[in-house]
């Protein structure tokens, strides 16, 4: 799946929810289903800096596509950062670095946050872009 086709399935299921509450409840429960990474990975080289809980981000490329595992301290923190690992695992870094992410504004998650979630969220993206970035293959 490309990441606009997960990132409208991620819209429609939200859309399933009227409250709030019901949407913190349902990311609360992706948390559970994040690929978690191991403890010898929870290093301060993976925790990604300017989350306001500890959140530790990896990632590896196996045949050109980036697959990212992660934790967190927060649940909420670990549910958002596991609907963002869903939208670009299984990812090139080049359709991750050209993703113009949309599905945090469409879901109204963004604007659901406190400030310093919200600049957690913005760090995250920010992480992952940059190992997407890293993981480039320069033309020479």
């Amino acid at each position: 799946m490309t990441i606009q086709e997960i990132e409208q399935q991620i819209i429609e299921e939200f859309s399933a929810f009227d409250e709030w509450l019901d949407k913190y409840a349902y990311i609360i429960d992706l948390g559970h289903e994040c690929p978690t990474i191991e403890e010898k990975d929870k290093t301060e080289s993976n925790l990604i800096k300017g989350c306001q809980s500890r959140v530790w981000l990896s990632c590896e490329m196996r045949d050109g596509r980036l697959w990212f595992k992660a934790d967190s301290d927060a649940v909420i923190t670990k549910g958002i950062i596991s609907l963002l690992i869903r939208v670009f695992n299984g990812q090139t870094p080049s359709d991750i670095n050209e993703a113009d992410i949309h599905f945090i504004d469409e879901i109204g998650l963004k604007e659901h946050l406190s400030p310093t979630r919200s600049n957690g969220l913005t760090s995250m993206l920010k992480q992952i872009k940059m190992y997407a970035i890293a993981f480039s293959v320069k033309p020479e």
